[in-house]
């Protein structure tokens, strides 16, 4: 019999702002492993950022080591947890998790309450933003980017923050290397998904700085985008002067 790590099985069966986080990075960047042959149901996600990967480990109270892996070609280092639990598992499976879920995923049933916090855990496990430049160096748009293989998640997810306050607009797109879908958004979108996705979770310390920190350079030069609530969360945030 193998050793049994400590985890909070029961971690995902209770909506948090911190659960909703999790389960998006999780359907970002995670997977369901199921080992029949040793009766071994598994949790795995896998980072180049390490903060990412013991966050989840901390959340989880997990005693499972997070394993550096080997770097291949010009590949960033990364880091697996690797989490046996069947409770977990199964636990994850209601949520919509499923093994190989990469092209097949929906959007999960989030309550309008932890919307927010899932879509800033699937952006830091699967997005970027980033802020065009004109030729003479004054900014542009700001650009937010999805990524995923599955166009039914993204279909879903473009429904769903429609009604919750985005504004329609061509979306998503097949990425140039014709496996994945892009969900992009411009200004207006942007500005908008930066008040969904940050008004719960900054003060909870669970977003990804350095991606926050894109949207706060932006704002300090085009502050007349930004909505109250964006204002609010700038004033109120972890890298407020």
């Amino acid at each position: 019999m193998g050793i049994k790590y400590a985890v909070n099985s029961s971690f995902f069966e209770k909506w948090s702002h911190e659960s909703a986080y999790i389960l998006g990075f999780l359907y970002a960047d995670g997977s369901l492993e199921d080992s029949p042959y040793i009766r071994g149901r598994y949790l795995r996600v896998t980072s180049t950022d390490r903060d990412r990967i013991d966050l989840i480990r901390k959340s989880l109270s997990s005693g499972h080591s997070v394993v550096n892996r080997k770097i291949v070609g010009n590949r960033k280092q990364s880091f697996l947890l690797r989490i046996g639990s069947h409770s977990l598992y199964e636990s994850l499976i209601k949520h919509g998790l499923t093994p190989r879920k990469s092209l097949t995923m929906k959007f999960p049933n989030v309550p309008k309450k932890y919307l927010g916090a899932f879509v800033c855990g699937y952006f830091d496990g699967d997005g970027c933003v980033y802020i065009e430049k004109r030729k003479n160096g004054t900014f542009g748009r700001l650009i937010t980017i999805f990524t995923s293989g599955s166009r039914a998640f993204f279909e879903k997810m473009y429904s769903v923050l429609l009604k919750n306050g985005l504004t329609e607009s061509k979306s998503i797109y097949r990425h140039s290397n014709k496996r994945n879908y892009q969900l992009r958004y411009s200004t207006t979108n942007s500005v908008l998904l930066f008040g969904l996705m940050y008004k719960d979770t900054l003060h909870r310390r669970l977003p990804m700085m350095r991606k926050y920190a894109i949207f706060k350079q932006y704002f300090e030069v085009r502050s007349t985008v930004l909505t109250n609530k964006g204002r609010q969360i700038l004033k109120e945030g972890p890298m407020a002067k």
